[in-house]
């Protein structure tokens, strides 16, 4: 009962921070903060709902006997290729649209002008 209480919490931090992506998505103004709306929030949000899963995988291991671990590893699995290709791709985009000259919405304290050294 404790563990579907803990399930349910995550779930429901998840979806609240994958929430909060989808509204910045919406609500912000450049590319930039759409992108960092997209990628933090998202990346965040996911890592709980896969928390979820593995609390439940591991549940059903405690309390019924069966092997799980398969669900266990691809969870794991999952989670960290969203980790890495969500950082990727999001510092791809950025610097894609930097180098086609993509303004943030307002002016940006440093000059980034010049320093871009491939």
């Amino acid at each position: 009962m404790a563990l579907n209480i803990v399930t349910y919490i995550f779930i429901g931090v998840g979806l609240f921070f994958n929430l909060i992506g989808v509204v910045g998505l919406h609500r912000f103004p450049d590319m930039y903060t759409k992108l960092h709306a997209a990628t933090k929030c998202t990346t965040f949000g996911s890592v709980f709902l896969v928390m979820a899963v593995i609390m439940q995988a591991a549940g059903i291991w405690a309390l019924e006997g069966t092997s799980q671990s398969v669900m266990c590893i691809r969870a794991v699995v999952v989670l960290v290729a969203l980790l890495v290709t969500n950082a990727t791709g999001a510092h791809a985009i950025a610097r894609a649209a930097h180098r086609s000259g993509e303004k943030p919405a307002r002016a940006v304290v440093d000059d980034l002008r010049g320093k871009d050294n491939d």
